[in-house]
């Protein structure tokens, strides 16, 4: 009997448990090895104040900054089992015969310091460390044969009875569990007993955690929760006991004054209140790559990150946005929600949809339950409203009641968009339904709606109507228009219609649509929201929206309960919040990107139920908006620097993400020590990030490098930017980021200088001057050489043209003196010959008078002839000849006689006389007339003449004479 019971007991557990969990999803981020490289076990996880997350890898340390992933390996190449960070900024880690913590060096790059030199050496063999737990700046390991106590540079071993199986904190105290002695607790020196109860003989403790001040909640592997007073164990009873001893728990850990996260073996991740229900709980079928969860922490966001046994995954339990999905085992498209009588109702492209509330949850998304589909509903729900207490539903096959879930046809054709009530005065006698058709008229009589059938006078689907102040109905078509139909007092025909189209003030007769806001029918255009004017019969922009609305496409307008208005463009939600005015606007405008691209083009939905609960829908399921929620997140994003590298180059990180200053973690570079490159490195690769890990897909980044780049770049999703060939100089890498609501980061900066290349240093510069200098020195030295070359050439060339000058003057003079010469001697010549002749025609005048004479013709005693005889003889001997002859022989010849008498001064004038006419080269017969004397006197004169010269009688004594005139000549 006890067995089938046990049987039904387990199985009613199973199925509870299977039918707990909330109805709203969060956004699930799978993370697997093809993207973070590394072992496909993940044991543990930390994050640093920074936000960059830690995870102990089967392969190493593995660090995650929203955008990059990196492996760190251990010296032995091991696992890493465990990481905590205390709070130096330390990174303790656990491995296999390893135990140690990372620290940036200088540059900013984790460098590992192992402590296992500082253990005995008889201790440092153990197999893995599983715990690491930090108090202060205390650090214990925990392995199974072995606990490791690290503190101030020492390191105490501590050795179990049998096996060490947990070890941990709580209320600030190191707790371990002792195999064979229960929970043993560490007073600074050694471990003493605290808790021996009989349960953890049987199970290991795998988590302590803060209860109460004076309580703790103890997780056990096999046995689940208890609560711990004053060293005694108290079963901590709940509906998932069952399950804790059938999936184990592997971890669990306080995430809230009253939430806690339970790891589990088998059975994914929940999330429990002290008093022990399911708020929330995550498995393989809701998205998790693996139910078993071997580590976790709740991040600064207050979302849930996984260490799988395969994979890491990102939870964003505390995201303002969760995702419903009426049927998990199939997609389906969402048109309309409505909270009615405590449950949600959901219609879809595949029927309607329904689950209980539960009671006492402000957030819907969280309340647990399960979708059920309402009978009669199948096909596409394009409406739900409340109108007099009852819930309708526009339906492809026409006009639906719904009533205790089941849905009660009113009309099958047309098919029916939406249904607006005539009056708002409880109960409206009569709504208008937009169907394919045109108009349809419902009339609600004792609680019951009937159908008066179609409106008559148009036939087109009219899927968007509204309700003005005076009663008229105004209508559009996407395609043709707005109407304003008038219609008889009972409803029942249209009496007047309207179309407005860009003739009467819209933007274009396409793309409009009709809603009611603010007490007033608007349409939502291509360029934003126009209003109707009456006085003028046309639409005008709405100037309460023109500033933010303006030039932008709108499908979908909504206004809630608070008067705040929720619209859609180009598949973005956004809302203009009234209740938060800035100091310009009577309101704020806010984004919502997670829900971008997610909406129904054309079938825009969203139901604004109160500010914890908004819902869209969607193409798949429908979106929960906590906007309360949303506005408490907003923040302002981070940005990380997270690495510098040069490319091209091997190991190049030369910045590793840490900014140091003396030895400690900063915000911001220390300047006093900024990295110098050398030229050769001018090219380099920026990665940078942000850890708003919820947010990825919409953080944008701006950068600018101060000494290249003029201006900030534009706003980007790359995460990641080269520069290369930078000139020698001092730079400053800035980068910024901003979320989709315009909220900008503070601004990152890395300052570096890249050296001048070694001709570009200042000795090279200073020998560059010194070298111009030199070069401006011998090009002045050279040009002043050149200069006076030429000056040198010049004057040469004056030289020369005045030698020239001179030597045509001296030619020209000495030709002159040649014709002088030549005349003279001409004239000498003529002279010489005249006195020849004379001699000649006086000695033939002598030899005719001494002929005549001795023939007696003439008396010679006669006087007249004895005086013509002595005028010849006197004639004869006259020397005035001669001295003509020697003036003139001179000017030809000149000092020729001086030399000769300075030379021989023994020679007589008559030798003078001789050297004259043998100069002149005249014969012996001519000298002896000129002389007049006879030949052989010559001869004799001749004779006598060369031994006064001294010549030899080989000598010539005409070339002899000739040689002295020219010697004369010369001097």
């Amino acid at each position: 009997m006890r067995k089938p019971l046990l049987i039904i007991l387990i199985v009613s557990c199973f199925t509870y448990f299977k039918s707990l969990g909330q109805i709203g999803t969060p956004q699930i981020i799978n993370y697997n090895i093809d993207q973070y490289k590394a072992g496909i076990q993940n044991w543990d996880i930390v994050q640093d104040k920074k936000g960059i997350l830690y995870f102990g890898n089967n392969e190493g340390l593995l660090t995650y900054d929203g955008r990059f992933w990196n492996l760190i390996k251990l010296p032995n190449f091991t696992a890493v089992r465990s990481v905590e960070i205390d709070s130096d900024d330390r990174i303790f880690v656990g491995g296999q015969d390893e135990a140690g913590y990372f620290y940036p060096e200088k540059n900013g790059i984790l460098k590992y310091h192992s402590i296992i030199p500082l253990i005995p050496e008889k201790y440092r063999s153990f197999a893995d460390i599983w715990n690491v737990s930090i108090i202060d700046n205390a650090v214990i390991f925990r392995t199974t044969n072995i606990i490791l106590y690290y503190k101030d540079g020492v390191v105490k071993p501590y050795k179990p009875d049998v096996e060490w199986q947990f070890a941990g904190k709580g209320n600030h105290q190191f707790f371990a569990h002792s195999k064979g002695q229960g929970l043993m607790v560490y007073d600074g020196e050694v471990w003493k007993p605290y808790c021996s109860d009989p349960v953890l003989l049987k199970s290991a403790v795998t988590s302590i955690m803060e209860y109460n001040k004076d309580t703790l909640l103890v997780a056990t592997l096999k046995n689940g929760l208890f609560l711990m007073h004053n060293g005694k164990l108290i079963p901590k009873s709940t509906n998932l006991d069952q399950l804790f001893y059938n999936d184990r728990i592997y971890g669990a850990s306080r995430i809230d004054i009253d939430k806690y996260v339970i790891a589990t073996t088998s059975a994914g991740v929940l999330i429990i209140n002290k008093q022990g229900k399911v708020l929330q709980k995550y498995t393989y079928k809701d998205g998790l790559q693996n139910n078993n969860v071997r580590g976790f922490i709740t991040d600064q966001s207050k979302n849930l990150w996984l260490a799988l046994d395969d994979g890491i995954d990102y939870i964003a339990i505390n995201s303002a946005v969760k995702s419903i999905s009426p049927d998990k085992n199939k997609q389906i498209t969402s048109y309309a929600i409505r909270d009615f009588e405590d449950k949600l109702y959901i219609g879809s492209s595949n029927g309607l949809y329904v689950t209980q509330i539960e009671s006492g949850v402000t957030d819907l998304s969280l309340s647990t339950g399960t979708f059920t589909e309402v009978k009669n509903s199948k096909g596409q729900v394009w409406n739900l409203d409340e109108i007099n207490n009852k819930l309708l539903m526009g339906h492809e096959d026409g006009f639906f009641a719904v009533e205790n879930d089941i849905a009660k046809q009113i009309y099958n054709r047309p098919g029916t968009w939406l249904f607006e009530p005539t009056s708002k005065v409880f109960p409206s006698g009569d709504i208008i339904a937009g169907t394919y058709l045109g108009l349809q008229k419902i009339s609600y009589n004792n609680g019951e709606f009937t159908n008066l059938g179609k409106i008559g006078g148009r036939t087109e689907s009219l899927r968007f109507i509204a309700f003005d102040a005076n009663n008229n109905l105004w209508a559009s078509h996407p395609y043709h228009g707005v109407y304003k139909i008038e219609l008889s007092e009972d409803f029942k025909k249209i009496t007047r219609f309207t179309v407005y189209t860009e003739k009467q003030g819209l933007p274009s007769h396409l793309y409009n649509y009709v809603f009611k806001m603010k007490n007033r029918v608007v349409v939502a255009t291509k360029e934003g929201i126009y209003e109707y004017d009456a006085s003028k019969d046309n639409f005008k922009p709405f100037s309460m929206f023109s500033g933010v609305l303006k030039k932008m496409g709108i499908q979908y307008l909504k206004e809630d309960s608070k008067g705040n208005l929720w619209f859609v463009s180009e598949k973005k939600v956004g809302v203009l919040d009234f209740d938060h005015p800035t100091a310009t606007k009577p309101f704020t405008m806010h984004y919502f990107p997670q829900l971008d691209g997610k909406i129904v083009g054309g079938f825009e939905s969203i139901y604004f139920l109160n500010s914890e609960n908004v819902f869209i829908g969607a193409n798949k399921g429908v979106y929960h908006l906590n906007y309360t929620k949303y506005l408490e997140n907003l923040s302002r994003p981070n940005v990380l620097l997270g690495s510098v590298k040069l490319l091209g180059k091997k190991d190049s990180t030369i910045f590793g993400g840490y900014f140091m200053n003396k030895d400690r973690i900063a915000d911001i570079q220390d300047q006093s020590s900024i990295l110098k490159l050398e030229n050769r490195y001018s090219s380099l690769h920026f990665e940078y990030s942000s850890t708003l890990f919820e947010h990825q897909a919409n953080i944008e980044f701006c950068y600018q490098l101060v000494g290249f780049d003029k201006e900030w770049s534009g706003w980007t999703h790359k995460s990641e930017k080269d520069y290369t060939n930078l000139p020698a100089g001092k730079y400053t890498f800035n980068v910024k980021a901003r979320n989709s609501l315009g909220n900008d980061s503070e601004v990152v900066g890395y300052t570096f200088e890249i050296l001048p290349a070694w001709y570009e240093t200042i000795w090279m510069f200073m020998f560059y001057l010194l070298l111009i200098s030199v070069m401006i020195y011998m090009l002045f030295k050279w040009q002043k050489k050149k200069h006076i070359l030429a000056q040198n050439k010049l004057s040469y060339l004056h030289q020369l043209e005045l030698d020239r000058s001179e030597k045509e003057i001296v030619r020209l003079e000495y030709e002159k003196l040649e014709a002088d010469v030549s005349y003279k001697n001409r004239e000498l010549s003529t002279m010489t010959m005249h006195l020849v002749q004379r001699g000649k025609v006086l000695a033939k005048i002598k030899e005719v008078i001494s002929s005549v004479i001795k023939n007696h013709d003439i008396n010679d005693s006669s006087p007249s002839f004895r005086h013509l005889i002595r005028l010849i003889r006197d004639v004869e001997k006259s020397d005035q000849d001669w001295d003509n002859f020697s003036m003139h022989f001179n000017n030809v010849n000149a000092n020729f006689f001086n030399k000769l008498k300075d030379q021989f001064p023994e020679l007589t004038p008559n030798e003078l006389k001789l050297c004259a006419y043998l100069k002149m080269n005249l014969s012996t017969k001519e000298i002896a007339q000129l002389m007049n004397i006879t030949i052989k006197a010559v001869e004799v004169g001749r004779y006598r003449l060369r031994k006064k010269l001294h010549i030899q009688s080989e000598t010539n004594l005409y070339d002899f004479l000739v040689q002295i005139s020219r010697t004369t000549e010369g001097s």
